[in-house]
Parts: structure tokens; sequence; C-alpha cells
């Protein structure tokens, strides 16, 4: 998943609570009850679980029987019913936490915003048809390595010791993760460290931080809202989309294949729509108790996501693996608590 994330949620929330105050009753950040936090929290674990399922079975799974069987590539069309849901959400949440502000943010910058949203949503999808969910779920995980990097390189962020020190665990994790012990399997010695799935996952986060190190520019020159950007991006994304499907003809061919399995149809919708509803528990949880507890939550979920995708879809993962994947948990859990960005005093 690739989408507004919690910081820029955080920033949209605030906005909302200053321009609404007196006309709505939207929570002020902290007076939330412990029911909304058992609810907000259920809510996100359960779209969110969902969101993985479908995405492993529609992208994993096989469709027809014996020799009528075929495999789903149709990643671009994937994605447009995924923008075209999202862009639909963030308008009607638009409606609802309306704000006074207007977006100055030119539509060029939404425009080239939205290649590298899009060029990351493209690149995890298409990652599933290479690497096991669990290996494409913790890579999306190490999100904040390619933000900060980039974010020291662009936006000119600082960050404390104690979040370069937590990176550090979670590059740990992930080189244990990916490690290949040679005697695990025969075909090793033709394999390379990185193949096709990890390479699409390393330009997935690469186009992520680029994404963030957007998101933050504009943020800081138009004050741009987490809805308003969201619309926006999510448009020209749908955009970018309906040419590659017509150039490439895959629009067509996906028609053929969702005529033979009109169940792909019915999942994509789903998938897309549990993505949409986890976006807004998301908004809730962070409007009503902050950023931390939203990034406690959701980076718990992951970690049980992968738990499930082994269990359902039978993914073996070695102690080996498991042990880094807990040094990943560990170091986002850390960071969420002690990894703060310092904020420059100008």
């Amino acid at each position: 998943m690739s989408n507004i994330d919690v910081n820029q949620l955080a920033a949209s929330a605030k906005t909302v609570e200053i321009v609404d105050l007196k006309q709505t009753t939207i929570p002020i950040m902290g007076e939330g009850s412990t029911k909304k936090l058992l609810i907000c929290a259920a809510g996100i674990f359960f779209c969110y679980f969902y969101y993985g399922i479908l995405q492993e079975k529609i992208t994993k799974g096989k469709y027809g029987e014996g020799e009528q069987t075929e495999k789903f590539h149709y990643t671009l069309s994937l994605v447009f019913v995924q923008c075209v849901i999202n862009a639909l959400y963030a308008k009607i949440a638009m409606t609802i936490f309306t704000s006074k502000e207007r977006d100055s943010t030119p539509n060029y910058l939404y425009a080239i915003c939205s290649l590298t949203y899009l060029g990351a949503m493209l690149a995890s999808n298409h990652s599933l048809q290479h690497v096991s969910y669990p290996t494409q779920v913790l890579g999306k995980s190490i999100k904040p390595i390619p933000v900060m990097v980039l974010g020291v390189l662009f936006a000119r962020k600082r960050y404390p010791l104690a979040k370069y020190f937590c990176v550090l665990l979670i590059v740990m994790g992930v080189a244990m993760f990916m490690y290949k012990d040679k005697g695990s399997t025969k075909k090793t010695e033709d394999q390379p460290f990185i193949g096709v799935g990890e390479f699409l996952l390393l330009l997935s986060l690469t186009l992520d931080g680029l994404t963030g190190a957007s998101q933050d520019r504009m943020k800081s020159f138009h004050q741009t809202s987490a809805n308003n950007m969201m619309l926006h991006i999510n448009v020209f994304s749908v955009l970018w989309l309906a040419i590659g499907l017509l150039a490439t003809g895959e629009l067509f061919e996906f028609i053929g294949f969702a005529s033979r399995h009109p169940i792909v149809l019915f999942n994509m919708i789903s998938f897309s729509i549990a993505s949409a509803l986890g976006q807004m528990f998301i908004f809730i949880t962070v409007t009503t108790f902050g950023p931390l507890t939203c990034s406690i939550i959701t980076t718990t979920r992951k970690f049980f996501t992968i738990l499930a995708s082994v269990i359902i879809f039978q993914n073996p993962m070695s102690a080996q693996q498991w042990a880094g994947t807990s040094l990943v948990f560990v170091g986002l859990g850390l960071d969420s608590v002690y990894g703060k960005e310092k904020k420059n005093k100008s």
C-alpha cells in the first residue's frame, strides 16, 4: 500500500480541528475514549488484514482448472481500480472534513508527485509475482529508511540519534530476513542475493521516499491538506493509468480475463474499499489519539498480517527470517516512540 502516511494525516487533522472546531464534533487529540480506541484499532486491523488477504489472493492465486488455469498479471488494472476508489474516498472525506483554506498547490506538482506515487504502487504490487507476501510486507515496512535518507538530502531535515539507531535495527533485520543460506536450497548457487522481486521492492521504497519528500515540500510551501493531496494525486494517477492501459493493450486483455473469471472484479473492488476504509480509521485514530498511537497500531497489524499469511497461504519462514522480522518490528516500534523528528526553530 502506498497512500498518504500518518504524518500527513496528522497535519491535515490539525487543520480540520482549528477550522471546524465550532461547527463540528470532531474530537480533540488525546480526548478519545478507550472504547473508541479499540474500535479504531479493530477497524485498522480488520480492513488491512482483509486487504492483505485479498492482495495475495488476487496476485498469487490461480484462476480456472486444469489446462485452462491462468494467473493474474494485470497490475495496471489492479492499481487503476484502487486509485479510482482512493479518489472517491478522498472526495467524500473532503465533504465531511471541510476546510476553509484554499489549496494553492499547482497541478503540475500533483502530476509529477503522482508519477512516483504510482510507480511505487505498481512496483510493490508487481513484486508479489516474484516474492512471497511476507517478504513484500516486510520490505514495505522499512519505508522510513528511504523517507529519512531522501528527507535529509532533498528536504534538509534533521533527525535525532535515536532514529538512526532504529534505522540500524531495521536494516539488520532486513539483512537477516533476506540472507539466503547456501545449504538451504539446491538452486541457491544460481540465484542472486537480490532477484527481480527484491529489486522491485527497492524501487518501490525509493519512489515512496521521493513521494514523501515531494509531499513534505508541497505541505511546507502550499499548506496542502492530506485529503486534497490524496484526491489530486489519485486523479492524476488514474489518468496516467488509463493511458498505460490503452497503450499496452492490457485493458482489453483484462476485460477478457475478468469475463472468464468474474470473481476477480469483486476481489479487486473489495481490496480497494478495504484500503480506503483503513485510511478512514487511520484518520480518526490520528485526529483523536495522535500519530504515535496510530503508528503503534499500524506497525503491530503488519506483524500479524505476516503471521496470517504464513498460516493461511502456507508461506514458509525460517527461524532466521522470524528473528529478522522481529528485529524490524522492534526497530519500527522504538522509532514510533523515540525517533521523533527535530523541529527547526525559525
